[in-house]
């Protein structure tokens, strides 16, 4: 039974896309309840009623949107997806909850920045310096250079929102987004925050 009187925290990843998606949503969720969150998961959503693709998009658009606004945190898995950055649905996710004051917690399974990754994987190392010192890929196009582990606007908020990051390199791909390792630490943080705040008398 969910422990509704715990700090309720969505689990944001593209893990929702894996074909053993349940499985190991499962096991987040059992790891978060264990240490003593009540998890919530965007698969957690009630049966979607029949339409059009664009139509179930909607729907399970709002019904995300629904479970967030139950929670009071988010632990949001940015490993790189489909290309050199995070996921772009959980990338939304992890705004959303900052605009709400959210709690923050992020992790990456990739620890190479952000800047390395488009330079050695997009560009395959073919980048120019122009006259003004930015980075230009052969398209023309500005590369980002801030040392952060994606957009400007994810580090932005986790460091503006107090927010906790968690970078871990995983070498195996078949375990890119299998592996807790760094989920295990934002939880471990987490619960950290919980107790100091809990202590100091200034949990919301």
């Amino acid at each position: 039974m969910p422990d509704h009187s715990a700090p309720r925290v969505y689990l944001a990843g593209p893990e929702v896309f894996l074909p053993d998606a349940l499985k190991v949503l499962k096991e987040k969720a059992d790891l978060a309840r264990v240490a003593g969150f009540d998890p919530v998961t965007p698969l957690d959503n009630e049966s979607l009623a029949a339409g059009s693709p664009f139509d179930k998009g909607l729907a399970i658009y709002r019904a995300n949107l629904r479970l967030m606004d139950g929670c009071d945190l988010i632990i949001a898995n940015l490993t790189p997806f489909r290309g050199v950055g995070a996921d772009p649905g959980t990338a939304f996710e992890l705004g959303y909850m900052a605009a709400r004051g959210a709690k923050i917690a992020a992790y990456t399974n990739r620890a190479t920045p952000h800047f390395e990754r488009i330079r050695d994987q997009h560009y395959q190392g073919q980048i120019t310096q122009d006259p003004a010192g930015e980075y230009r890929g052969p398209d023309g196009l500005v590369l980002e250079n801030f040392d952060m582990f994606d957009n400007l606007m994810l580090a932005g908020a986790i460091a503006e929102g107090s927010g906790i990051l968690v970078t871990h390199e995983v070498e195996d791909t078949r375990l890119l987004y299998r592996d807790l390792t760094a989920f295990r630490r934002c939880l471990a943080s987490f619960q950290d925050t919980e107790e100091q705040s809990a202590l100091f008398g200034t949990a919301e």
